[in-house]
């Protein structure tokens, strides 16, 4: 199943929401003022807007912007260290944790 969680903060959201319904997505829809249900990115909104949006000169058009986006998303995820993960990138915590996991098919009884 596909879901997808929003903030119900836009004047598109009648017409999102029929496209959703449409496509058969399912559409979560957080509480007003609740930041906290949506950590992560709240998190992430600082430094695409500053890191990001005021730095790049970027194009008009989606076609064109898309590659940029997607490579900015792989900087972020994989090669910029975060202070909240040990100064460690995203996808290199990720691979710390997956590491460490011991589940239990793979413990010696």
């Amino acid at each position: 199943m596909t879901a997808i969680q929003v903030d119900g903060g836009s004047e598109f959201m009648a017409k999102f929401e029929q496209a959703c319904a449409n496509k058969k997505i399912r559409l979560y829809v957080l509480p007003p003022k609740s930041p906290k249900l949506n950590g992560a990115v709240e998190r992430c909104n600082p430094a695409w807007r500053y890191e990001f949006y005021s730095v790049y000169d970027l194009p008009r058009n989606a076609e064109a912007i898309n590659p940029i986006l997607d490579a900015f998303q792989h900087l972020y995820n994989h090669h910029r260290p975060h202070g909240a993960l040990g100064g460690l990138a995203p996808a290199q915590y990720l691979a710390k944790l997956k590491a460490k996991d011991t589940s239990l098919s793979q413990r010696c009884t």
